[in-house]
């Protein structure tokens, strides 16, 4: 949530850096709301202050044998004004509250403005491999080597599922062991979530109310709505929800494994075919929590890590820098890693890579305690560290032979009885 004191000091500088991710904002008649706010406040604790006043006096005349029927009607008088005064300043809240919650996360200076077309490729590890035979798709791979069974996927859960089987299986179980392996090697904590998950930690992430229709609710006759996470992060930056930690605590460094679940599915395009995207996959998250000091520095360290964990899977990929309206709502930056799919002629993201400044930590009331004893709002940070459902296609897609098979990255071999290739 961006901070409204921001909005009434730099109502104009906060315009533009958010029309690069929206194309129409005014603060107009939110400020007018403040100021009313604000002016109702005041009013209301000087009749609080009159009337503790009185409430004081009235003992004292009774006990003087004053009459004191003028006083209580004035304190009687001042209840309800009181009461009319709190009912429209909590009608004002509220109207401020569902502004300030709806609106995304201010773009650091350094990201582009606009949509996809502006993301900003920065760096490419590794070659497009070439091959001197017919390329297979992921699809057909997974298929004639035994790997993925799409079909009964889809007749017992759907379209967009599907079932890992066999050596498919224990590759998908290689890539999630080795991820949390280097991520426990690093010194980071490692969480098992609930995947079921309750309204707060939508709100405090940034992903409702404007994304709660991309979730999957769960049918409840309580007032306790609860959803399936769409991923760790969801999780992870509430677990310090309205909690106040001490700055020598921080950074606080967190991963998860989770599948997800996500109500947007693959179609039949050719870019969407297989586990490219359906509505159940796995993936290891990351999550920092961080002061604004160290913040730029979490960043550099997660993006280190999760090109890291690419580089030893000896994929080729590439980083790009996302322009501000293809950002999820609650980031300031974000930097994708993304795979090479030969087949598709194109790279997919495998990682986001993102900082959300204080925007989450204020949805979620996180603070720390500074030196100064001073408390400000925690900075939070999430990557994929990584996704395993399009990193499978581009495996088997990069390292296929010309007789069918598919080499099995030297790093994930310990994990999968040493087997050097999948025919």
């Amino acid at each position: 949530m961006i901070d409204i004191n921001l909005i009434r000091s730099e109502k104009e500088k906060v315009t533009e850096a958010l029309k690069k991710r929206v194309s129409d904002i005014s603060f107009d008649e939110l400020l007018v709301w403040d100021e009313e706010k604000r002016k109702l406040g005041t009013k209301r604790d000087e009749m609080k202050n009159r009337r503790n006043v009185i409430s004081k006096q009235i003992p004292q005349m009774k006990k003087e044998n004053k009459n004191a029927d003028e006083a209580i009607g004035e304190m009687q008088e001042l209840g309800d004004l009181i009461a009319e005064h709190d009912k429209k300043y909590a009608e004002l809240e509220k109207k401020i509250y569902d502004f300030l919650i709806m609106l995304p996360n201010i773009p650091d200076n350094e990201v582009p403005a606009g949509g996809k077309e502006n993301n900003e490729v920065i760096s490419v590890y590794g070659e497009k491999p070439n091959f001197s035979f017919s390329v297979k798709d992921h699809v057909a791979l997974a298929k004639d080597i035994h790997l993925i069974d799409y079909e009964r996927g889809v007749k017992i859960a759907g379209s967009g599922n599907w079932i890992y089987t066999g050596l498919g299986a224990q590759l998908e179980w290689a890539l999630l062991n080795f991820f949390i392996d280097q991520h426990l090697k690093d010194n980071w904590q490692f969480f098992l979530l609930p995947h079921m998950l309750n309204k707060e930690c939508g709100l405090t992430a940034g992903q409702f109310p404007k994304f709660s229709d991309d979730v999957f609710w769960l049918a409840s006759e309580s007032a306790d709505e609860k959803f399936l996470l769409p991923t760790a992060e969801t999780a992870l930056v509430n677990v310090h929800y309205q909690e106040i930690l001490q700055e020598e605590e921080l950074p606080k460094k967190y991963f998860a494994f989770t599948p997800c679940y996500r109500k947007e599915a693959g179609s039949s395009r050719a870019s969407e075919r297989g586990t490219v995207r359906g509505h159940q996959f796995n993936k290891v998250e990351m999550v920092q929590y961080t002061s604004e000091k160290q913040s730029d520095q979490a960043f550099e360290e997660m993006l280190k890590k999760a090109e890291n964990l690419m580089q030893q899977l000896g994929l080729h990929y590439q980083v790009s820098k996302l322009a501000a309206d293809d950002c999820s709502a609650a980031m300031a930056k974000t930097y994708d890693i993304e795979v090479w799919i030969p087949s598709m002629g194109e790279y997919k993201e495998v990682s986001s890579v993102s900082n959300s400044r204080d925007y989450q930590a204020r949805r979620g009331n996180m603070k720390y305690r500074d030196n100064n004893d001073e408390k400000k709002f925690m900075h939070t940070l999430n990557a994929s560290g990584l996704a395993t459902s399009r990193l499978l296609p581009a495996i088997l897609e990069q390292n296929q032979q010309a007789d069918g098979s598919v080499k099995i990255p030297k790093i994930l071999r310990p994990y999968i009885n040493n087997l050097e290739k999948i025919e």
